[in-house]
């Protein structure tokens, strides 16, 4: 093993089977040491250990960690050797070194080999019974440290939206009129006024739209209350099968609605729009074994494109519906577009 660090001491490298156990996590990036247990001094390592610690096999051998570590990190690394030499066992732990100005977070195992016959020839000359050896298997742990953060980083994120989603799904439902699960118009202007501050935020579009029951005065006067009634109700159906689920929606009176369509552009806006008004001119109602029609105007406005502020988008919205309603009904009116420098309509 003479190419993958120190060469073995003769003592290690008689046990074949000990030898190639090495040899195999050698190749696994296991970082490898064996030192005297009594003086701390190495008596060999493979090359990643050397690596690790940025210094050649012939140095390495017969040096400690405070000839080549930081004080901090001697102090530690010997303190982990003591701690093996005193309970005689296995010992499973974690250290941090610091390695050209970076830190890194590693897994150590320690056992004690015992000492050979002959001894170290320090310990030998000394007349001292040789000491214990002190095997050490070290591995990187910063990769799995890194991923294991990332993971519980990325799992807190899926609980905070969920949370968030959770709090919206309350709002959303103590914003809702049962009966019609459409939004009550104070929760609609809630919704409205966040929508404005994420679109402001995110530079984000959206779109508001108002449509109101074509001639609703004769349906009533033809129908009654119940049949405006039954109108509004197929309204909200169709509003929506017709919508999007992020979508919010609400009736500002007997005959009139709103949308509010969150990331959607004018155009986008347009062609949705004018399909719920054909649903809505395509349906049927029945009422007291008579069937009859109806029909909507609706106005679009979006933001940031024709209004800048929430007071102005409504006004673009109600001044669109209105545009449609004059020119006879059943249609699907735009809100004119801002351009820099010319004011809106009056």
């Amino acid at each position: 093993m003479s190419d993958s660090g120190a060469p073995l001491p003769a003592e290690l490298a008689s046990t074949p089977l000990l030898e190639g156990l090495l040899a195999l996590l050698q190749v696994q990036g296991v970082m490898l040491s064996v030192k005297d247990g009594e003086s701390g001094r190495y008596l060999w390592a493979n090359e990643a250990w050397c690596r690790l610690l940025g210094t050649e096999p012939a140095r390495l051998v017969g040096a400690t960690d405070l000839e080549l570590l930081p004080l901090g990190d001697a102090t530690a690394v010997r303190s982990g050797d003591q701690r093996v030499l005193g309970s005689g066992g296995v010992a499973v732990g974690e250290q941090r070194l610091e390695r050209q100005g970076q830190r890194q977070d590693l897994r150590t195992l320690r056992c004690l080999l015992p000492a050979s016959k002959g001894g170290s020839a320090e310990s030998v000359g000394a007349g001292r019974a040789p000491s214990t050896r002190v095997l050490s298997l070290w591995w990187d742990d910063s990769t799995s440290r890194r991923q294991a953060a990332q993971l519980q980083q990325a799992l807190g994120q899926i609980e905070r939206q969920h949370a968030a989603a959770e709090q919206l799904r309350r709002q959303h439902a103590e914003g809702l009129d049962r009966p019609s699960e459409l939004f009550r118009r104070e929760h609609f202007e809630e919704h409205l006024r966040r929508e404005v501050a994420l679109s402001l935020r995110e530079q984000r579009e959206f779109a508001l739209v108002l449509l109101a029951v074509d001639r609703s005065d004769g349906l009533r006067e033809r129908h009654g209350e119940a049949g405006l009634k039954r109108v509004a109700e197929t309204v909200g159906q169709l509003m929506r099968s017709n919508t999007r689920a992020m979508d919010v929606l609400a009736p500002l009176g007997d005959d009139r609605f709103a949308i509010l369509l969150s990331g959607v552009g004018l155009a986008t806006a347009h062609n949705r729009m004018e399909q719920l008004r054909r649903a809505c001119t395509g349906h049927l109602v029945v009422l007291g074994g008579q069937a009859f029609h109806f029909e909507m105007s609706v106005g679009v406005a979006s933001f940031p494109h024709t209004a800048e502020t929430l007071e102005e988008l409504s006004q673009a919205a109600i001044r669109a519906l209105q545009d449609a309603r004059r020119r006879g009904g059943n249609r699907v009116a735009l809100a004119t577009i801002r351009f820099a420098g010319v004011p809106a309509q009056a």
